[in-house]
């Protein structure tokens, strides 16, 4: 018993542990290279042995740089939304429908028109194809802000900055991933639970728990 335990426990640990590859050296070496991303105490964290090429290695990078963008902009959605922070007007004055008629959780989405929905789905397509293309997988479509981001002269403000999109945007995947949960299980939209201190799924909707 003590053996499986011992077993089970270092099975455990070394799933937390980076990726040993006995693969040609290069992906090792793009690995550390790639340092972006691969943060203490996990560090490079592949426990599940995906990554096999240093090309996997970077289109993967890639799609988490870009659903941490997206995830980003729609926690900071939800915020505006639940303030019923809207457009003057009309989302669609044939249906006779405001954009303050939205309703502020994720069941809006439904509200929203299909020729809506075609019209956001075609400018998310122009953005991903042409004007920021995901076949750039560096992600770095030269926008710059002054000395706040000047990155040929502070290379180490470049690596912090890129850290620090990856964790926030990291942060986003799981922030608004647990937001439509919540909001489905409690029935309450995010300003509601935090009006009603209600950060418990597993309540009658009121209250802390």
């Amino acid at each position: 018993m003590k053996l499986l335990l011992i077993s089970a426990l270092l099975a455990s640990a070394k799933a937390f542990m980076p990726t040993i590859s006995s693969k040609p050296s290069s992906l090792v070496l793009k690995a550390e290279d790639m340092s972006v991303g691969a943060m203490e105490p996990l560090g490079f964290f592949d426990p599940l042995g995906y990554i096999d090429s240093p090309e996997k290695f970077e289109r993967y990078r890639a799609v988490e740089r870009k659903h941490g963008r997206i995830a980003m902009m729609a926690f900071a959605g939800v915020i505006v939304h639940n303030n019923k922070w809207t457009f003057d007007g009309y989302i669609s004055p044939s249906n006779n429908l405001k954009f303050s008629d939205i309703n502020e959780g994720i069941g809006g989405l439904f509200q929203v028109p299909k020729a809506g929905l075609a019209q956001i789905l075609v400018v998310c397509a122009l953005v991903e194809l042409a004007w920021w293309p995901a076949r750039q997988l560096d992600g770095d479509y030269g926008i710059r802000l002054g000395k706040w981001n000047n990155w040929d002269r502070d290379p180490d403000r470049k690596v912090r900055q890129q850290n620090s999109e990856l964790n926030n945007g990291r942060a986003a995947m799981m922030g608004i991933t647990g937001n439509i949960v919540a909001q489905v299980v409690t029935g309450q939209t995010f300003a509601e639970q935090a009006a009603a201190g209600h950060f418990s799924p597993f309540g009658d909707g009121q209250g802390f728990f």
